[in-house]
């Protein structure tokens, strides 16, 4: 029988969502020093750059596949793709040099704009040269269907490394497996479904057999069914950050250092992921007053936050989270409440059972009708459940090298759903918390105002705590 591995019910709801405006993929701009990658010319080592990066797909067999789908009920599922072409898929470019900054952030807006080619494996990686001070970039994309935040530090981690070793040893000969024909498709699903049902009857005898944690478990998902389902009903607060999109991106970022965050957290005694929680509801409290919203006393926005589920030591591709609807204290003017008010909303929500409840509905989608989670999130974004995604992903804190050539920034990106014109991914590094802002093009035209008030957010916050000790001791040195 041919080889083909099936999509998630979760995986393929990415698919789903997209459209010529929705575009569901995820990326990150990383930006090196060219150590020695720099030829004699000073351009860069194209051919060995993009001969490393075959050499190392192995560990990612994801990336040589392309879709495939299940006749009848048309599920999609991964097949080795046999004209695979790493040319295609690692590009280079070239800023006019010395190239600004702010022109490397348009570049990565327009390749944010267009969606990939779902005939290909569906990634690609763009090495960007002619930066200024000598410096190149490396922007990748892949599909949300293939991975998410965490599964996406897994990628960075099998292409960089903490030494700065230059040598690498050739990639492992490959050979694609043979595609299955639509009648083993629809046999091997089939199969799927007896022995996913007789595995579903064996667990269920096994939980009658205890009624009594049986019964709590059930109530305590349904409670969280129950909440998640009567926030999705209730829209959040019409903003200017929520119309309907079109398909060109801005993107932006922003720097913080992650000691200064530290610091905050020790102070509230809260989590890294509830300061900038706390930064973004400030943020976007002053830049909804920039747009003319003077009274924000009752207003509900709320943030969609992606929960990494993955078990220790679990790099397999696809996606494996849950998430949460938080409301964001965008109303509150005091910074010190404001991440109170966050970091007790974050933790009624982590005892809520709404995790539980987005999983078993996942688990369901698997087993019933596999359209069945990609039309619920495509209901909930139509009826704005939720005014902005903000993700957070914990990334390596050591200094990471791409053939030698240190990695000095990394800016992550997160696709925006059909009524959001901003969403906020946030990535860990070496010492600092880096911020990548996805936008729409006509919608945020003043997207370096969003940079700012995330700037000033923080700010604000950081000083209502006490500077740390260290900072004392030299002041009174």
């Amino acid at each position: 029988m041919g080889h083909y591995d099936r999509l998630s019910a979760l995986d393929s709801s990415f698919l789903e969502l997209e459209d010529h405006n929705t575009h569901m993929h995820v990326a990150v701009a990383l930006l090196f020093e060219p150590g020695p990658l720099a030829t004699r010319e000073g351009s860069l080592d194209m051919e060995r750059i993009r001969a490393y990066i075959e050499s190392r797909l192995h560990e990612i067999p994801r990336y040589r596949q392309r879709l495939a789908y299940i006749p009848i009920e048309d599920h999609p599922v991964w097949v080795d793709d046999p004209r695979f072409n790493i040319f295609y898929h690692v590009r280079h470019a070239c800023l006019p040099r010395p190239g600004s900054i702010r022109q490397l952030k348009r570049l990565c807006g327009r390749l944010l704009s267009q969606k990939l080619d779902r005939t290909k494996p569906l990634w690609e990686i763009w090495i960007v040269e002619g930066i200024e001070d000598g410096r190149f970039a490396l922007v990748a994309k892949a599909h949300h269907c293939m991975v998410d935040g965490a599964g996406g530090a897994d990628l960075l981690a099998a292409l960089l490394s903490p030494t700065q070793e230059t040598t690498f040893e050739p990639g492992v000969p490959w050979l694609p497996r043979r595609a299955p024909t639509s009648s083993e498709l629809v046999w091997g699903e089939l199969e799927r479904r007896v022995t996913g049902m007789g595995s579903l009857i064996a667990r269920s005898a096994r939980a009658l057999a205890r009624p009594g944690p049986l019964l709590r478990a059930t109530r305590e998902t349904a409670s969280g069914l129950m909440e998640s389902f009567a926030n999705a009903l209730v829209p959040a607060s019409d903003t200017p950050l929520n119309p309907d999109i079109g398909p060109h991106r801005r993107f932006d970022w922003f720097r913080l250092d992650l000691e200064q965050v530290k610091h905050v957290k020790r102070h509230y005694d809260v989590t890294v992921n509830d300061v900038a929680l706390a930064t973004v509801a400030g943020a976007v409290r002053r830049f909804l007053q920039l747009r003319g919203l003077t009274s924000l006393d009752d207003i509900d926005f709320r943030a969609l936050i992606p929960v990494n589920m993955r078990a220790t030591g679990d790099h397999a591709l696809g996606n494996h989270v849950s998430q949460m609807l938080a409301h964001l204290p965008v109303e509150e003017r005091d910074p010190a409440k404001r991440i109170r008010t966050v970091s007790e909303t974050v933790g009624r929500l982590k005892h809520s059972h709404q995790i539980e409840a987005t999983e078993l509905f996942e688990e369901l989608s698997n087993w019933t009708a596999t359209t069945l989670l990609s039309s619920v999130s495509r209901a909930a974004a139509a009826r704005r459940a939720f005014n902005m995604v903000v993700t957070n992903v914990p990334g390596p804190q050591l200094p990471l090298h791409l053939l030698g050539a240190p990695l000095r920034d990394l800016y992550p990106m997160v696709p925006l759903f059909s009524n959001q014109a901003l969403g906020i991914a946030l990535f860990s590094y070496d010492g600092s918390l880096y911020w990548g802002i996805n936008a729409d093009w006509d919608e945020v035209p003043d997207l370096h105002a969003f940079v700012d008030a995330i700037d000033a957010s923080f700010e604000e916050l950081y000083r209502t705590c006490a500077p740390p000790k260290s900072a004392v001791a030299r002041a009174q040195a």
